[in-house]
């Protein structure tokens, strides 16, 4: 009878485990980055190449990076979004195109709108590694030291644009 239960007991504790896993949301796993310094980079623009870009050049400033690519269908969807937040100027946002070809890129802009201050080109996808993407699009929220105080893995909902992005923005904003 005894040597029934430890094998009972781990799997009552397993089942658990799996119970609550189960129930966790993907799209919140949380960053090791947050709260920490953004990882630096200098990449070519998106429309000028001959210009480079750095998080550097943003000290003092709050701003999002948008990771994104024009074969992503999720990026499509939260699209309409950064052009309406585009229009509103409440904060600079920043695209990065993830593993993309340059003329796919800008041929993807020219067709959906183009809402962001400046793109870079990560065409080899190496600083999307840096930043731990796991995948189009994520956007973070930078502040003015260069610290991720951010990072939403998928497209950015409405609600999460109004209740976690820009409050944090604002609060951010007024230090």
């Amino acid at each position: 009878m005894m040597r029934f239960i430890l094998p009972f007991v781990v799997f009552i504790i397993m089942a658990a485990f799996m119970y609550v896993g189960l129930g966790l949301n993907p799209r919140e796993v949380p960053s090791p980055l947050v709260g920490k310094a953004a990882p630096a980079f200098t990449l070519p623009q998106l429309h000028e190449p001959s210009k480079q870009f750095s998080p550097q050049d943003m000290k003092g400033k709050v701003w999002l990076l948008n990771v994104w690519a024009s074969w992503c269908t999720a990026c499509e969807n939260e699209h309409p979004l950064f052009m309406e937040l585009s229009r509103q100027n409440l904060v600079p946002i920043y695209g990065m195109d993830y593993k993309d070809k340059r003329e796919d890129g800008e041929a993807w802009l020219r067709k959906h709108g183009n809402p962001y201050t400046l793109i870079v080109s990560d065409s080899e996808g190496r600083v999307g590694i840096d930043y731990g993407v796991y995948g189009v699009p994520e956007t973070y929220v930078i502040d003015k030291q260069g610290i991720i105080k951010y990072k939403q893995i998928g497209g950015v909902s409405p609600q999460v644009l109004s209740e976690k992005i820009l409050p944090l923005v604002k609060e951010l904003q007024a230090k």
